[in-house]
């Protein structure tokens, strides 16, 4: 079954480069030219991946991108002109998962695309078990998370994440190596990206939080007491 993606992208000659290389490496694709017809497309056409422009009429990138990710975990890269560390860091707390710059290399794109895939394929490789802490359950089978007895939608991001932390129990995990695991060594972000990320995920586990420890000029790690298991 090929992968479906989602070009989101005001510029008719930008828009049809990226859907031709895409077509080329085997994807099927769906177009859309602003925000409205984006999130429309997105409900009918389902896409594993969505390629999300940031400066378009009717409603901008990052409005769609929280649209999306508040119903939605579905990997998006946002492509846009700005190169601001402000703008990228606004894209990530809305949820984004990587981010290209423009001007790009069409074959670039596609390998990030296709990197990032990879990525969510190979953590979200069904384990056959249940991770439990606290209140909290994370099925690594179904890739569903559950705080007491709720089910709490994750990014992609923020499940590799919780999953990276909870298979590398009571050992801290530097930023830098944080970076390479969840989002490859050619992430071309700062270490901001996973304080970020960090953040929404304790927001979303509520009491539970307290797992997740900060542990200062080191980085993060998963604390769980034998007896808490």
């Amino acid at each position: 079954m090929s992968k479906k993606v989602l070009i989101v992208e005001d510029e008719t000659r930008i828009r049809e480069i990226i859907s031709d290389y895409f077509i080329q490496d085997g994807w099927e694709v769906i177009e859309a030219e602003n925000g409205k017809d984006a999130l429309d497309n997105f409900d009918s056409f389902y896409p594993d991946l969505i390629i999300l422009d940031v400066m378009m009429p009717k409603m901008n990138g990052f409005e769609v991108c929280r649209k999306v990710r508040s119903r939605s975990g579905v990997p998006i890269i946002i492509l846009t002109a700005k190169s601001a560390d402000h703008d990228k860091v606004h894209g990530f707390e809305l949820g984004a998962d990587d981010y290209v710059t423009k001007p790009f290399s069409p074959k670039v794109l596609i390998a990030r695309a296709n990197s990032l895939m990879k990525r969510a394929t190979e953590n979200y490789k069904p384990q056959g078990h249940m991770m439990k802490f606290g209140s909290a359950m994370l099925n690594t089978l179904a890739h569903k998370l559950e705080v007491d007895g709720r089910e709490v939608e994750l990014a992609p991001k923020e499940y590799e994440l919780l999953l990276l932390l909870m298979n590398n129990e009571n050992v801290v995990i530097s930023r830098e190596a944080i970076i390479n695991r969840v989002w490859g060594i050619d992430f071309d972000g700062d270490y901001r990206v996973v304080d970020t990320h960090i953040k929404k995920l304790r927001a979303k586990l509520g009491y539970e939080s307290s797992y997740i420890r900060t542990v200062i000029g080191a980085g993060y790690k998963f604390h769980q007491e034998i007896g808490d298991k």
